[in-house]
C-alpha cells in the first residue's frame, strides 16, 4: 500500500478528500432531471443517497410524476410515518398533500398540510404550503364547504391588517384599500397603476374565487375585455381563475384570450393553463402556436401544455415536432423530454427517433426518456449504447447515467466495466456504481479498489467508497490503510 492510497482511504473514512469538487460533479452530471422536474413543480430528484426513505422517496416521486397520485399519496403518507428522521420526510407530507388534492381528496390534502407544519415546521416546502392550502381552501369554499370559508375570511383579514387595509373604505367593498399617507392618498407605482396589493379590483377579484363558476365566469370575461394601462395584472389573475374551472365556457374564455389578447404575458399565463381544461380544442390551438410562433418561451408553455393532455392526438402532435428538423434544438429536446413523462413511454418510437437525429442535445433528450419507462428493454438498450464506440463519449457517459438511476443491476454494471477499456468511461462508470445500493455494485468498488491495475481508478474507487453508506465499508477501508 503506497503513502498516496492510504492517503485516499483515510479521506475516504473522513470525507474530507476533496468533496466539494466531487460534489460539483455529482450535481453537474444530476443535475439536468431536477432542473426539468423543477419547472414544473414537481418533486427532486433523490439527493441523499442511502438515505433510509430513498426507495419510498423514489417510489411516490415516480408516481406522481406518472399522475398516479392516490398511490403518491400514500407512498409519501408512509415515508414520513416511517422514516420520520429521512431527509426526504420533512416534504414528503407538503407532496403528499398535493398528490391528494390533484386526487380530489381535499379534506385529506388540508390534513396533510397541517401535520407538516406541526411536525417539520422548518421543511424545504413551507414557504409553498400555505399557498396549496389557500387554493384547496377556495375549492373548498366554492362547493359550500362553510369552514373553509371562513378561514379564508380570517386570513384575508390578516392580510389586510398587515398591509393596512381598512374594510369599509371605498364605497363600502369588503377589504376596500385604506391610504397609507394621508385621507385619500393612493399610492402608485411610477406607471401610474398601483401596485397589486393596493388595488381594490384585486380585492374583489379575490372575492370572486369564492363563487361558484355561472357567478364568476361572466364577471371574469368582462375582466379579460378590458384594455385600460393599468388591467393587465387583472387579466393575468382573470386568466389563473378561469383555469380553475374545468368547462367549455373556461376552455372557450382561455382560446379567446390566446387569440386576442395584447400583451405577451397574459397570452402565455393562458397557454399554460389551457392545459387544465382537458378540452381537446386546444390540441389545434396548441398546434396552431408551435407552428406559427416565434417566441421561444411561448412555444415552450405550448409543448408543456400539449404534454398534459392524456390523447393519442395530443401525443401525435408532439411526435411531429420532436421529428421536424427545422424547428429548433431546444424546443425539440423539451418536446422529447415530455414524451418521456408520460404515463405510458412508447420506447420503440424514441429508440426509433434515436438514429434520426444528430445532436448530442437530442440524443441526451431521447436517453433520458427512455430510462423513464424502467422496464429491462429500456436499459438493455441503454447499456448498448454506453458500450458502441461509434457513439460519443457524453452520448455514452449519458446512457450510463440514465440506466443506473433506473433500474440496471449492479451485476450488469459490474460485467460492463470489466468490458470497457476506454479509461474516460470507466472512470464515470465508477460514480455510477457508487449511486447503486445494490451489494453487487459495492462489492464491484472494492475490488476495483483492491485490484484494479490503473493507480488512478483505483483512488477514485476509494474515494466513491467513502460516499456510500454501507456499514461494510468502514472495515474495508481500514484494511486497505493497514495493508502493509
Amino acid at each position: 500500500m503506497t503513502k498516496m492510497m492510504t492517503l485516499v482511504a483515510i479521506a475516504a473514512i473522513t470525507g474530507t478528500a476533496a468533496l466539494a469538487a466531487a460534489s460539483q460533479n455529482v450535481d453537474s452530471l444530476a443535475g439536468s432531471r431536477a432542473a426539468a422536474v423543477a419547472d414544473v413543480g414537481l418533486p427532486p430528484a433523490p439527493w441523499a443517497q442511502g438515505d433510509q426513505g430513498e426507495t419510498l422517496y423514489r417510489q411516490a416521486r415516480e408516481a406522481l410524476n406518472k399522475g398516479s397520485y392516490g398511490r403518491a399519496a400514500d407512498l409519501f403518507g408512509q415515508l414520513a410515518e416511517k422514516y420520520p428522521g429521512s431527509a426526504y420526510a420533512p416534504d414528503a407530507l407538503y407532496w403528499r398533500a398535493y398528490a391528494l388534492n390533484r386526487n380530489g381528496s381535499l379534506q385529506g390534502a388540508l390534513e396533510a398540510l397541517r401535520l407538516q407544519q406541526k411536525r417539520f415546521p422548518e421543511a424545504a416546502k413551507k414557504g409553498d404550503a400555505p399557498a396549496l392550502m389557500t387554493r384547496i381552501q377556495g375549492e373548498l369554499a366554492r362547493s359550500g364547504d362553510a369552514q373553509a370559508a371562513e378561514s379564508l375570511r380570517v386570513k384575508a383579514a390578516e392580510l389586510d391588517r398587515e398591509r393596512g387595509v381598512n374594510p369599509g373604505v371605498s364605497g363600502g367593498v369588503p377589504g376596500g384599500v385604506a391610504p397609507r399617507g394621508r385621507p385619500g392618498a393612493t399610492r402608485s407605482t411610477r406607471d401610474g397603476c398601483p401596485p397589486e396589493d393596493d388595488d381594490l379590483r384585486q380585492v374583489a377579484l379575490n372575492a370572486l374565487m369564492e363563487m361558484d363558476a355561472d357567478q364568476a365566469l361572466p364577471v371574469l370575461k368582462e375582466v379579460l375585455n378590458r384594455r385600460g394601462p393599468c388591467d393587465k395584472s387583472l387579466r393575468k389573475r382573470a386568466v389563473f381563475m378561469i383555469a380553475q374551472h374545468e368547462s367549455a365556457d373556461a376552455a372557450n374564455m382561455l382560446l379567446e384570450v390566446i387569440r386576442s389578447d395584447p400583451d405577451r404575458e397574459v397570452k402565455m399565463d393562458a397557454v399554460f393553463w389551457l392545459s387544465q381544461t382537458k378540452d381537446e380544442r386546444a390540441v389545434t390551438v396548441l398546434d396552431s402556436i408551435l407552428r406559427t410562433s416565434d417566441d421561444q418561451e411561448i412555444r415552450e408553455k405550448a409543448v408543456f401544455a400539449l404534454s398534459q393532455f392524456d390523447s393519442p392526438r395530443s401525443r401525435l402532435v408532439l411526435r411531429g415536432y420532436a421529428e421536424r428538423t427545422d424547428l429548433d434544438e431546444e424546443t425539440r429536446a423539451k418536446v422529447i423530454f415530455w414524451l418521456g413523462q408520460s404515463g405510458d413511454v412508447d420506447v420503440d418510437y424514441l429508440k426509433g427517433l434515436f438514429p434520426k437525429v444528430q445532436s448530442d442535445r437530442l440524443r441526451d433528450a431521447i436517453i433520458q426518456a427512455v430510462s423513464e419507462a424502467k422496464e429491462a428493454e429500456s436499459t438493455k438498450w441503454l447499456l448498448s449504447l454506453a458500450s458502441d464506440a461509434s457513439n460519443s463519449m457524453e452520448t455514452r457517459k449519458k446512457a450510463l447515467f440514465w440506466a443506473g438511476q433506473h433500474g440496471v443491476s449492479g451485476a450488469e454494471l459490474a460485467a460492463l466495466y470489466d468490458k470497457m477499456t476506454e479509461r474516460e468511461l470507466k472512470e464515470h462508470l465508477l460514480f455510477v456504481l457508487s449511486q447503486d445500493s445494490d451489494a453487487a455494485a459495492t462489492d464491484k468498488l472494492v475490488d476495483i479498489a483492491k485490484n484494479e491495475q490503473d493507480r488512478e481508478l483505483r483512488k477514485k474507487a476509494i474515494f466513491w467508497l467513502g460516499q456510500k453508506h454501507d456499514p461494510r465499508i468502514r472495515q474495508i477501508l481500514l484494511d486497505i490503510i493497514n495493508k502493509p
